[in-house]
């Protein structure tokens, strides 16, 4: 029997820069196990390219990465989540949709970096921190023996990867 591929969605207000990094990073890391998505509730329209920028850096894909609202993934024929991961407190306090199955949440909360002011090189390492920091709780998770941990176990260790 082939293994399980998880699904996993990153949500933050804008989907410009957070999300949308967590997205390409775990679509990488996943190795196959996870499929990746990210959205917002009130989508950008574009992703910030710092975001771009960084990911790139990181050796990490940007092809097809977008600015989508997270209405696509509460419709009839959407991917089931089995995780649903916020990354701004912005969207942590947003009354969700009803995601389809019943994903699993956590609050990865990270500060905007789009919102950081200061000079390029400034910007740039803030970008780069963010992104290190949801780069290090992706990997944790990835660590988890997720098909070994019943489903109050799996909570609080995706619960406490959040402050980490």
């Amino acid at each position: 029997m082939p293994d399980k591929v998880y699904h996993a969605l990153f949500i933050c207000t804008h989907n410009s820069a957070r999300s949308i990094m967590a997205e390409g990073m775990l679509a990488r890391l996943g190795g196959g196990r996870f499929a990746a998505w990210s959205a917002g509730s009130r989508p950008a329209g574009a992703v910030h390219p710092l975001a771009l920028a960084t990911l790139a850096r990181m050796h990490m894909p940007v092809d097809g990465l977008r600015s989508k609202d997270w209405a696509e993934f509460g419709r009839p024929g959407a991917p089931t989540m089995d995780f649903v991961f916020t990354v701004c407190d912005h969207a942590a306090g947003e009354a969700c949709p009803v995601w389809p199955g019943r994903p699993m949440t956590a609050h990865w909360g990270v500060p905007d970096p789009a919102a950081f002011e200061g000079s390029d090189a400034e910007k740039a390492q803030v970008f780069w921190d963010t992104a290190v920091t949801l780069k290090r709780r992706i990997e944790l998770m990835l660590a988890l023996p997720l098909a070994s941990l019943d489903r109050l176990s799996l909570q609080r260790e995706i619960d406490a990867i959040g402050s980490r």
